[in-house]
């Protein structure tokens, strides 16, 4: 639980849920990384988990993370599950790759290809870095998630898709009113289509109804963190 990467997106989402701990948790209610060691007893049932997410896992104390693969692996559920290791930070799950199963997938996202500006949107690594270090993680199964998405050169940014293969990319604005830099409805549909030339997949979510080719439009629902 816990992040100190400070997205400005995250204010008014994870960091609002945060407040609600305040009878339970001290350190949830002030967002300051911490574990519970309790909740790997009680893991959703929901088909598709978000590990640690209510934070980054990046910011999980390195003995930990064993435990919670462990945990995950002995967890049976009515549903067959898909547990997502999300991070801002991926190199950060390099050193746990080879204990994943294969229902494990790993995801980063990358609302943009650009650095310019980034510093005043998040703390997390600069859009190029953490590109590069999911790249260089060698795992069968990789999630981009481009929520919110901000303004993009569109060459590059679909290239980065192309080199990371991912089984498919989450696209969508950013819903909160953040006053984020965004791409253009011309911009985005000419990174759709380079996007599903290669096959990518892609799902939707807050579009602000623009209609984009082969787009499969999700509202998210079965998708847990724990």
């Amino acid at each position: 639980m816990g992040c100190e990467f400070n997205c400005s997106y995250c204010t008014p989402t994870f960091k609002r849920q945060a407040k609600r701990q305040r009878k339970n948790c001290n350190q949830c209610y002030n967002y300051t990384p911490h574990c519970h060691p309790e909740r790997l007893s009680k893991i959703p049932g929901s088909k598709i988990v978000f590990v640690c997410g209510s934070g980054d896992i990046s910011y999980c104390p390195k003995r930990f993370v064993p435990k919670i693969i462990n945990a995950l692996k002995n967890h049976r559920s009515r549903n067959a599950q898909t547990y997502y290791f999300q991070s801002k930070k991926p190199s950060c799950l390099k050193p746990f790759l080879h204990l994943l199963n294969p229902n494990f997938a790993i995801v980063t996202t990358l609302e943009t290809n650009r650095d310019k500006g980034y510093k005043a949107i998040s703390k997390a690594p600069l859009p190029t870095t953490r590109y590069k270090q999911f790249l260089s993680l060698k795992y069968p199964r990789k999630v981009v998630t481009i929520v919110p998405v901000m303004d993009f050169d569109v060459e590059i940014f679909a290239d980065w898709m192309i080199k990371l293969k991912p089984e498919y990319v989450w696209l969508g604005f950013d819903s909160k009113k953040c006053k984020l830099p965004e791409p253009s409805e011309q911009k985005l549909k000419a990174f759709v289509k380079i996007l599903n030339k290669h096959k990518i997949k892609i799902l939707g979510k807050n579009l602000k109804g623009i209609k984009l080719p082969k787009v499969i439009m999700t509202d998210g629902n079965n998708v847990v963190p724990c």
